[in-house]
Formats: C-alpha cells, structure tokens, sequence
C-alpha cells in the first residue's frame, strides 16, 4: 500500500505544475523605468503638512506661521532647537488629492492678497511635485501683521539698564 508521502517536488512533472505566485517569486514584468512593481505608498498627513509648511515661509513677506498661541509655543520650540514645520498649517490629504488650510503672519508692508495668492501658488505647486497629489484647495488665513519693532527680543533695542 502507499503511504501518504508528499509528492517528489524535482521531477519532470512537478517542473511544469505552476505554483501559487507569492510576494517574492513573481515573474518581473520588464526591466527598465517603464518597469512596474506592485504595491501601494501612502504618505502620511504630516508629510504633506510638512510640505506646505516649508512652501509657506520660503514666501516673501510671510513673517510667521499659526495663530497667536500656535506662535508663542513655536517660539518656545525654536528656543530648543526643535521647529515644527507644520506649524500653523492643516491638511486633508485622500488617496490622490489633498486639501491645505495655513494660517500666516504678513510683514508690515507686503500686499497682503499679493502674499495670499503667492502661498495658495507655492504650497500647490510644492505639494503637487515633491509629493504627487492633486491640491484641490489651499485656504490662506491671515492672523496678524508682523511690525518691525513689535516683539519684545528685536536686537535693535537698546537695553535701559548698562
């Protein structure tokens, strides 16, 4: 009688039994940049954050990111050294499209709707090229109007006591 032993795995006729495909032993569909493999990314929403945060300030005559309370503990932060880039700013990111809401500061002087559509420009081209979404829609709220003078660490203060 035979017993129940597996079926031998090197034989003529186990070479042409194809086997289930795993994650590893699939045939590659070509070589090359046009070469796909499977998968799925997905970018978290801080990155996107992240993103539009840096776009934001390399803007000229945006001072500052967040509202009032946002900046005070941002400022905290700056002091040890640890800067949060997504200060000030909020996404909603979906599998191909993303939604920005950034509050900002404007410098004393700059046009402030001129500085508006420059963010809302430079956060969707950013986000668009380093991350690959779509932006739907970039809110920009202005908060304040940053005068030179106004804060209370500006070193062109002359100290009252020597």
């Amino acid at each position: 009688m035979a017993e129940n032993t597996p079926a031998p795995t090197d034989t003529p006729a186990a070479r042409n039994v194809p086997r289930a495909a795993s994650r590893v032993n699939r045939p590659l569909g070509g070589r090359g940049p046009e070469a796909r493999t499977e998968g799925t990314t997905s970018i978290a929403d801080g990155v996107v954050a992240k993103v539009a945060g840096i776009a934001a300030r390399e803007v000229a005559g945006v001072y500052a990111l967040g509202g009032g309370g946002a900046r005070a503990f941002g400022a905290i932060r700056d002091a040890v050294n640890a800067t949060d880039l997504t200060q000030g700013v909020k996404v909603e990111v979906g599998e191909t499209q993303a939604a920005v809401d950034v509050t900002i500061v404007v410098e004393y002087g700059a046009q402030i709707q001129e500085v508006a559509d420059q963010v809302r420009a430079r956060i969707a081209g950013s986000i668009e090229h380093i991350v690959g979404l779509d932006v739907v829609e970039v809110d920009v709220a202005v908060d304040d109007v940053h005068v030179p003078g106004d804060d209370d660490h500006d070193d062109d203060d002359e100290s009252r006591v020597h």
